[in-house]
C-alpha cells in the first residue's frame, strides 16, 4: 500500500511538472502587424515561435482602415506591434497607443529604414501635406531592411529563440537578394523610353527610384477620391506626349477611369498591380510577399516591352514550412 502511494505521488508530481513545462513551451510572443506584405515578412522571420495576427484584411485600403472592436483584444494583449509607420496606419497607431499594455513595444519599420531626407513626396502624397509616400516595401532593398529590423526586435524580446530567428532571416534575405537582382535584370530589358509608370494609386515611388524607372503620374489624387475631369484630360495629354505603352491599376482601388484613359490614349491597361494584397489563396506558395512582387513584375515588365522570363527561377514560397 505504501509503495502504491509512493508511485501515485511520483506520478502526480511528474504530471504537474510536465503540464507546467507544456504550458511554458507553448507560451509565444504575441505579435500584431498591419498590411499583409509586412505580416508575411514577419511570419518568415518569426515562424512558429510567435503568435502572429495581421489586423488589416487583404484588399482593404490601409490608409483609411479603421480597426474593428475584435482587433482591440489583439492589440491589448500584444507584446509587439509592428507598423509600417510613416503615417500609413494612423488609426491603428492611435489605438495601439491607447489600448496596448504598458510593456508592449511598437516597431515602426518605415521610420527606422529611411531618414526624413529620404522621404519621397509625389502626386498622391504632396509635400505640402507633410506626409511622405509610405510604400517602402515595394523596394526590395527596403523589404530586406524590414526583415532585419524584425529579426533584431524578435531577438531582443525573445532571446531564447535567437538562433531560430537568425536562421530564418538568413534564408529569407537570400531569397530577397535574388529577387532584387532579378528585378534589376528584368528592368534593363525594357526599352529606356518605356521605363515610365503611371498608376492609379501612387505606391511605386521607392520601387522606381531603386530600379531606374520614372513615375510620371498617378490617377488618384491626394484625398483618395476620383480625379476631376480637368485632371483626367491632363493625364491623357501627358500620356500621349510621353508615349507610354501601358497604365496600371490597383487591386485595392478599382476604377473605371483607368479604362477610360487607356481607351482614349489607345494603350494597354493592366488592371492589377498589388501593394497591399497577396496573390493566390491563403496557404498557397504564391500567397507571400515574394509572390506579390513576382506577380507585379510578370504584369509590369512585359506590358512595358520587357522580358520577365528570369522571374520563373524564383520560388515564391515562405522559408517557414506551414
Amino acid at each position: 500500500m505504501i509503495k502504491k502511494n509512493i508511485f501515485l505521488s511520483i506520478f502526480i508530481i511528474l504530471s504537474i511538472f510536465l503540464s507546467n513545462q507544456t504550458v511554458f513551451a507553448e507560451k509565444k510572443l504575441k505579435v500584431v502587424s498591419t498590411v499583409s506584405p509586412i505580416t508575411n515578412i514577419v511570419y518568415n522571420i518569426g515562424g512558429n515561435k510567435i503568435a502572429l495576427h495581421g489586423i488589416i484584411p487583404e484588399g482593404m485600403d490601409s490608409h483609411t482602415f479603421e480597426p474593428v472592436p475584435s482587433d482591440v483584444k489583439y492589440i491589448a494583449e500584444a507584446d509587439l506591434i509592428i507598423l509600417n509607420g510613416l503615417n500609413l496606419e494612423t488609426p491603428t497607431e492611435k489605438l495601439a497607443k491607447s489600448m496596448s499594455k504598458k510593456e508592449a513595444q511598437v516597431l515602426k519599420l518605415g521610420n527606422n529604414t529611411i531618414t526624413k531626407n529620404e522621404w519621397l513626396f509625389d502626386f498622391s502624397f504632396p509635400e505640402d501635406k507633410g506626409e511622405p509616400n509610405p510604400h517602402l516595401w515595394l523596394n526590395v532593398a527596403y523589404a530586406m531592411k524590414y526583415a532585419e529590423l524584425i529579426r533584431d526586435k524578435l531577438t531582443e524580446l525573445n532571446p531564447e529563440n535567437r538562433d531560430y530567428y537568425k536562421k530564418n532571416a538568413q534564408k529569407f534575405l537570400k531569397k530577397l537578394e535574388q529577387l532584387d537582382k532579378t528585378i534589376f535584370t528584368a528592368v534593363k530589358t525594357i526599352p529606356q523610353k518605356n521605363r515610365k509608370l503611371l498608376t492609379y494609386h501612387d505606391s511605386w515611388a521607392y520601387f522606381a527610384k531603386r530600379y531606374g524607372m520614372t513615375v510620371i503620374g498617378a490617377i488618384q489624387p491626394s484625398d483618395f477620391a476620383e480625379p476631376l475631369p480637368k485632371v483626367i484630360a491632363a493625364i491623357i495629354d501627358q500620356l500621349k506626349k510621353e508615349n507610354v505603352p501601358a497604365i496600371f491599376g490597383s487591386e485595392v482601388f478599382p476604377s473605371k477611369i483607368e479604362k477610360q484613359i487607356a481607351r482614349e490614349v489607345k494603350i494597354k491597361h493592366i488592371t492589377t498591380l498589388r501593394d497591399d494584397d497577396l496573390p493566390g489563396k491563403i496557404c498557397t506558395k504564391e500567397h507571400t510577399y515574394i509572390g506579390m512582387m513576382l506577380d507585379n513584375m510578370k504584369n509590369m515588365i512585359p506590358a512595358l516591352g520587357g522580358n520577365a522570363d528570369a522571374f520563373s527561377a524564383i520560388d515564391p514560397s515562405n522559408v517557414i514550412e506551414d
